[in-house]
């Protein structure tokens, strides 16, 4: 099959936040069971550097939004950076989703930034994906509905403090 590559870009104001704290919970993992629905699990497999740049491998399983009877796997390696005489933090990730064990795999490339708005912290995520040209209705609806869950659950965990 033909893969294509499609984009996705997402802003957000997070009011009242400060961008370091946004930054913070999305570049934990753990919380990545919170803000996104889809995985079931996850294990560390690697991680080096400090505070200021830090980076990590994952593997992770997950369920289609879409689709629950096609679970897949992704090994993901993500790297943190901060910049806070900047007030900009940045999480890059580069993400390979397998699928029937393995046999089909797609990547996909993210680029999460955090930065000082007027009102809080702005967050832009552009995703870089590998799709199917055959299904790339289905594969945009994931992606989507996989970024709209992190910004919604992300207002929710801070909406609530």
């Amino acid at each position: 099959m033909i893969k294509v590559k499609n984009y996705e870009h997402k802003s957000s104001v997070f009011l009242s936040v400060h961008p370091n704290d946004a930054w913070e919970f999305v570049a934990d993992f753990s919380n990545m069971k919170y803000l996104n629905p889809t995985i079931t699990d996850f294990i560390i497999t690697d991680e080096s550097g400090d505070y200021k740049h830090w980076k990590y491998t994952t593997v992770y399983n997950e369920n289609l939004s879409h689709w629950p009877y096609l679970p897949n796997y992704s090994t993901a390696q993500f790297e943190i950076r901060s910049e806070p005489e900047k007030e900009e933090y940045l999480i890059d990730s580069f993400h390979k989703t397998c699928m029937f064990n393995g046999f089909y795999c797609l990547n996909s490339i993210s680029e999460f930034k955090f930065k000082r708005s007027n009102k809080g912290a702005l967050c832009t995520e552009t995703v870089i994906y590998e799709c199917p040209r055959v299904f790339s209705s289905f594969c945009r609806r994931e992606v989507e509905f996989q970024r709209e869950a992190i910004i919604i659950n992300l207002k929710n965990r801070f909406n609530n403090l």
